[in-house]
């Protein structure tokens, strides 16, 4: 992919930051994915369920709270969310004790 200046640039990506029990059930901190441009959410969670398929991380991603950036969404339907390239997406879920 180049600019408009004809240099040559990187795959764009999204990453995934994953908390608490979502952490546990991916095994990892994070994940990057490459994306053509913006993409829904729903695609997005798709994409980390296929990365980390079981029905432990399916169950955990769907009790989440989903930030994109830091914009709260997870009550928005997610085929409409939009999730830009750069974006950091979090999902946090449910913590005891607050």
């Amino acid at each position: 992919m180049s600019d408009a200046d004809g240099r040559v640039q990187g795959p764009e990506t999204v990453t995934v930051r994953y908390w608490a029990g979502a952490r546990a059930a991916a095994g990892t901190a994070e994940d990057t994915f490459e994306v053509d441009g913006a993409l829904a959410l729903a695609e997005l969670v798709r994409r980390v369920l296929e990365r980390h398929p079981g029905d432990r991380m399916a169950r955990t991603v769907g009790v989440c709270s989903v930030l994109v950036g830091d914009r709260p969404v997870r009550s928005q339907d997610p085929a409409t969310v939009v999730v830009p390239p750069g974006s950091v997406v979090e999902l946090l879920p449910p913590f005891a004790g607050g």
